[in-house]
């Protein structure tokens, strides 16, 4: 049996001494609290929660506006406003 040398050991000690607490790590979100149930209900919880969350995000994409919709708004500039802008930059730096 391979023993440890000390440093390596003192080392190991003294992470282990100034690791967080678990209720720290789940204020901060890296562990989960799921007292009393069970790991194959958690996993299909969790499993759930991304499907739901990918269906969401799908029919956000479906129903976003189109980039004309936008620059008929004025939240983006159309191709026509990006060039008149590049007329004004230094040559160096002119759009082409």
């Amino acid at each position: 049996k391979p023993s440890i040398d000390q440093g390596t050991l003192e080392g190991l000690e003294r992470r282990l001494s100034n690791r967080p607490e678990k209720s720290d790590l789940v204020d901060r979100g890296i562990l989960k609290d799921d007292k009393g149930v069970a790991p194959s209900l958690i996993a299909a919880r969790e499993k759930l929660k991304r499907s739901q969350l990918e269906d969401k995000l799908g029919n956000a994409l479906q129903h976003r506006p189109k980039p004309d919709e936008l620059v008929d708004a004025g939240i983006l500039q159309g191709p026509s406003t990006i060039h008149d802008i590049g007329l004004h930059l230094t040559p160096s730096i002119q759009l082409m």
